[in-house]
């Protein structure tokens, strides 16, 4: 790598922060990148820190990959008041929620709220989605590392917090539709239908979602369950958009019966993939 390349933080090196530093160092960046399980998820190329506060001291915008907004939160106060900073901006790609983001937004950095949509395998292939929100100068300080994350971006608003309320709305409709599309394949497998051939048949028709075109072809069907997100995180999401739904005051009556089922989820299997929704729900 060269010494002129230029330096990014990162925090955060799970399944999906492991594969978006990785993007930064392939787009030319030096990356130096901190986690708090330990260096085993670097990726080559990339630069150890020991610390958030030794990521602060290295480069000027760290990007976040965390389970949650009380982490965000205790991150972002260690890189704001590390010694001899560097760090002035913050790209968070966690989910964290609408009322977090705003928060996270009045402690002393420049904050860009980019959650992601797409899973570990678009972010390995560049099709992740990044929906993200911020002042304007703060977005087109950030806009080149954005692009080394993902070739797919959408700027939301210019508010942090709005890019969480459309990332919140896209995992509530992911976890409903696995969740329906489950028993649906379940009703037909009892029916004495092929799974397989009911897949096929929902992406041809209008019952189509991104569980029938991915999920199920990928996960469930091969028996793999390895898409790399926990269904502890989605039934925290799922949570957040109950709670940010009922804040202001908004139909619930589907959001209340998918949290629960998730939650219930989550309880029973904590850490599973989530696509094992489908023998959560068949009770197999």
């Amino acid at each position: 790598m060269s010494g002129t390349a230029p330096v990014v933080g990162f925090v955060g090196l799970g399944s999906m922060g492991s594969v978006l530093a990785e993007n930064l160092v392939t787009a030319g960046f030096e990356v130096v990148a901190h986690d708090a399980a330990g260096p085993a998820r670097l990726p080559e190329g990339a630069r150890w820190a020991r610390s958030c506060a030794d990521t602060a001291r290295a480069a000027d915008t760290v990007v976040l990959s965390l389970p949650d907004g009380e982490v965000c939160r205790e991150v972002v106060q260690e890189l704001a008041s590390a010694r001899e900073r560097r760090v002035t901006h913050v790209v968070d790609t966690s989910t964290v929620g609408v009322s977090a983001a705003g928060a996270l937004a009045g402690m002393g950095l420049a904050y860009v709220d980019a959650p992601v949509s797409g899973g570990v395998a678009g972010a390995r292939m560049r099709t992740l989605m990044i929906m993200y929100a911020g002042r304007q100068e703060h977005c087109a300080h950030v806009e080149a590392v954005l692009a080394g994350l993902s070739d797919r971006r959408r700027l939301i608003g210019d508010r942090p917090g709005q890019a969480q309320a459309l990332k919140l709305a896209n995992n509530f409709l992911s976890a409903t539709a696995l969740a329906a599309t489950s028993e649906a394949v379940a009703f037909g497998t009892a029916a004495g239908l092929d799974p397989a051939v009911m897949v096929d048949v929902l992406n041809a028709s209008s019952g189509r979602s991104g569980a029938s075109t991915d999920k199920f072809p990928d996960e469930v069907l091969t028996g793999r369950y390895a898409s790399g997100f926990s269904n502890t995180l989605m039934a925290k999401d799922v949570r957040l958009y109950l709670d940010e739904v009922t804040r202001l005051d908004g139909p619930a009556v589907v959001g209340a019966v998918t949290a629960d089922l998730w939650s219930r989820f989550a309880a029973a299997l904590p850490g599973a993939d989530f696509t094992r929704v489908y023998p959560f729900t068949t009770g197999s």
